[in-house]
């Protein structure tokens, strides 16, 4: 490769292209041909006409925290990375919206807008690494979907780059708009595929008056996942409910030992906010509810105490590796109502089979985490937890679910793609794909295989 454009960070060392052939998925590292971390819109649409000059592709990359193989380098590709494109670029709290560069990390942006008083929801376990342009590419959720959704639901602009480098704005400053096609949904969860997001405009809210966090230990599984239904049902909508069974406990406890019940067969960490008095009354309805399922309540007494619950939870797929080498890592989701039904049937396959199954997730969205523990050097077993992964997606499908809540397709998923969607959908899908990138140069082997 030669002729770079000038004044851009371009490297074809073996050392970056290592570092950068990879993301936190089990799909097959892929070295690019170079690596580039542009620092502006003018940059990028640089390396875009470089690329495409060249016969070559492009694979956007954010901080690689994707689960779905979706930044993993394709053939004869340079990496975009946006970790330099990461600046607030203007805060508007008279319409409470902010714009941002998409390599900006969620948990600074989050502290950021903290210190104005406001906050931004979707929150993923990944936080305090993704970047909000790996949000939008995945329309990333978080333990706050339950009450406050998803990427998605904030995102009200994007600038993006083409594939021929046109520059184009869709959506726009005012939370309301319903002119033409909503090209900026297509957009987001679009993992790369389409454009380079190259600003995003986001709602964000006042910070809530008063939290309380509420853990409640079951010893029976069913029960918490039925507790779900219920305290939903009561038309009570915390901002989180996140489950995690005896195995995912277990696992944290070796690990970061944070005092979780290790004899308890399910926890759900369960925050409400709002006004005080409101928040008080709630947490009540839920303790009960609870309580007639055999939960057990116990209350954070403190910001310390919180925090350090959610140590826990945020230390779950860290501490999975000390048990296999290996995590088949999928996040199916379900109707809220089937959620006890998932975790019993996954139960079963886990004993049918004799691979470990362990689920955590953010329940009260019916998105469950199911993690199958194998060792990837011992094919046989890794082979047999393949074969589990397809039908822990057919247990979701059956269940009226899907494959994925928030990881995306990528790479990892393309393979079962079909059992949800039917061929006039993916030939609808195919063909926005082919007027957005008619070439195909923009993170060919995602989604699509």
């Amino acid at each position: 490769m030669k002729n770079f454009p000038s004044g851009i960070r371009i490297s074809t060392e073996k050392e970056d292209l290592i570092c950068y052939s990879f993301d936190s998925s089990i799909a097959d590292e892929k070295l690019p041909l170079a690596v580039a971390w542009p620092k502006s819109t003018d940059e990028i649409i640089k390396i875009i006409k470089y690329a495409s000059d060249n016969g070559f592709s492009i694979t956007p990359r954010g901080a690689g925290t994707g689960m779905s193989g979706a930044s993993v380098p394709s053939d004869n590709c340079i990496v975009l990375s946006l970790e330099n494109m990461r600046k607030m670029l203007d805060v508007d709290t008279r319409n409470m919206t902010v714009v941002v560069e998409p390599g900006i990390i969620n948990s600074r942006l989050q502290k950021e807008l903290g210190y104005l008083g406001y906050f931004y929801p979707p929150d993923p376990a990944s936080m305090n690494i993704c970047t909000i342009g790996g949000n939008v590419a995945t329309n990333a959720g978080g333990p706050r979907a339950i009450k406050y959704g998803v990427t998605r639901d904030y995102v009200i602009g994007i600038e993006a780059v083409l594939p021929d480098g046109t520059v184009i704005n869709t959506g726009g400053k005012t939370y309301k708009k319903t002119v033409g096609y909503d090209l900026k949904n297509i957009l987001i969860g679009s993992e790369g595929t389409l454009a380079i997001t190259t600003k995003i405009r986001l709602k964000m809210l006042p910070v809530p008056e008063d939290i309380i966090t509420l853990l409640i230990i079951f010893n029976n599984l069913e029960s918490s996942g039925d507790a779900v239904t219920k305290i939903i049902s009561s038309k009570v909508i915390p901002r989180t409910i996140e489950l995690m069974d005896r195995l995912s406990i277990e696992a944290v406890e070796n690990y970061k030992p944070t005092g979780l019940p290790a004899d308890a067969e399910a926890i759900l960490l369960i925050e409400l906010d709002g006004y005080p008095k409101t928040v008080k009354k709630e947490a009540e309805r839920v303790v009960d509810i609870c309580q007639t399922l055999g939960g057990e309540a116990v209350s954070a007494e403190d910001d310390i105490a919180r925090e350090r619950l959610w140590e826990a939870r945020r230390s779950i797929s860290p501490a999975l590796y000390h048990i296999k080498p290996t995590k088949i890592n999928e996040d199916i989701v379900v109707p809220r109502d089937k959620v006890a039904s998932a975790l019993i049937e996954l139960k079963r396959l886990s004993e049918a089979t004799g691979i470990k199954i362990i689920s955590f997730g953010h329940a009260g969205d019916g998105n469950i985490h199911v993690n199958i523990m194998v060792d990837i050097n011992d094919r046989e077993e890794y082979s047999k937890g393949m074969e589990v992964a397809k039908k822990v997606f057919q247990i979701a499908l059956n269940l009226g679910g899907s494959i994925s809540g928030e990881h995306g397709i990528g790479i990892t998923k393309a393979p079962y793609l079909a059992m949800e969607i039917k061929e006039k959908e993916l030939k609808l899908m195919k063909g926005i794909k082919k007027l957005f990138d008619p070439f195909g140069m923009m993170n060919p082997g995602k989604i699509w295989g």
